[in-house]
């Protein structure tokens, strides 16, 4: 297997809110999207959109259950004023702020907001993790 990520699929219960949530916060809808799935560029990634039950339905799994998944997506910024600025945009687009940004223990600034499904979010500055000139996060070697 080539290491790579391609999409990340939220399942979300309602489609409309969320793609608006998420048009809030910059994120532009692909032409390839349509009334079942949301498309948007990520930076090289695709973030996906779809119904929580369709998505069940198509990995052939159970819809329900909730609580935490154990798992975080992250958005990382290019500088620590931007950590604050970002989590305010979300709460303002609809998004709840679980964890308010604070000095991490490895030496950025963090917090988390969570959007109108719940999935969660890192807002993060990290100064040992730059970004290339094209915006792409780069990993000490």
């Amino acid at each position: 297997m080539e290491p790579r990520l391609s999409l990340v699929t939220l399942g979300v219960s309602d489609l409309a809110r969320a793609r608006s949530f998420y048009e809030q916060l910059g994120f532009t809808a692909s032409s390839a999207s349509n009334d079942d799935v949301t498309f948007f560029d990520a930076g090289g990634v695709a973030l996906a959109l779809f119904s929580r039950d369709s998505l069940a339905r198509d990995a052939d799994v159970a819809a329900a259950g909730s609580g935490f998944s154990g798992l975080a997506l992250a958005h990382n910024v290019r500088a620590e004023v931007e950590v604050d600025a970002v989590l305010a945009q979300a709460a303002a687009a609809g998004g709840r702020i679980v964890k308010p940004a604070q000095r991490a223990p490895w030496g950025g600034r963090s917090g988390y907001f969570a959007d109108p499904d719940g999935h969660l979010w890192e807002v993060a500055h990290n100064p040992f993790f730059p970004f290339d000139a094209a915006g792409r996060l780069q990993l000490p070697t």
